[in-house]
């Protein structure tokens, strides 16, 4: 959830109006709560991403804090720092294809053991994140479900989430920035950013 100028630090929930300083662990949890969904899916059969399922994905995390609006696309037009998302009543169509093209990226994605999987895998994330964000989809919490998506993905590679650093201050200036400049058609700082996490996960997991 981006705070725009002349904003209230106040959010009406189903909880009333609470600070953001209250907000923030409700939505912690929230992503938990998604990812647990995702994490408790049965990893013999791939999970289906379809505009359903990112729509529940989002309901299952957010709807027990804002039930009016949690998983379903939004309704209103936004601005997002100096990018103008398409109008909402093209998201139907807008995310069909963006779930459409997924599938057909994954099966042309080379396989585990040849050597351009990971380089093509980090193109695919990278387009998939910056691609999501860039439709924004719901009225709050594309961040956080688009990061959700990558990990989606490679759940259904049964390959390890990752974890983009975006909670501290630098990291989130870095992670904007990143974003900022693939909006102008160059994803190289959010490629980056991908296949740093990547790994740093490898490590964690051999090391």
């Amino acid at each position: 959830m981006t705070k725009k100028p002349g904003e209230t630090n106040f959010q009406e929930t189903a909880f009333g109006i609470i600070p953001r300083s209250k907000l923030i662990p409700l939505e912690i949890e929230g992503i938990k709560r998604a990812w647990d969904f995702v994490s408790g899916q049965d990893r013999k059969t791939k999970i289906s991403i379809t505009p359903e399922f990112i729509k529940k994905l989002h309901q299952v995390g957010f709807s027990w804090i804002f039930p009016e609006t949690s998983g379903k696309f939004r309704k209103v037009e936004v601005t997002v720092s100096d990018h103008i998302p398409p109008k909402y009543n093209q998201l139907p169509q807008l995310m069909d294809s963006y779930c459409q093209d997924i599938k057909e990226r994954l099966k042309h994605l080379p396989t585990f053991n040849q050597p351009d999987f990971v380089k093509e895998l980090i193109d695919l994330l990278s387009w998939a994140h910056h691609q999501f964000l860039w439709i924004h989809p719901f009225k709050d919490y594309n961040g956080r479900i688009a990061r959700l998506m990558i990990n989606l993905i490679l759940f259904n590679l049964n390959l390890p989430p990752i974890e983009l650093k975006v909670e501290t201050r630098s990291g989130r200036s870095r992670y904007v920035a990143a974003l900022k400049k693939a909006d102008k058609g160059d994803d190289s700082d959010l490629v980056k950013l991908i296949q740093e996490a990547i790994e740093e996960t490898s490590r964690e997991i051999y090391n």
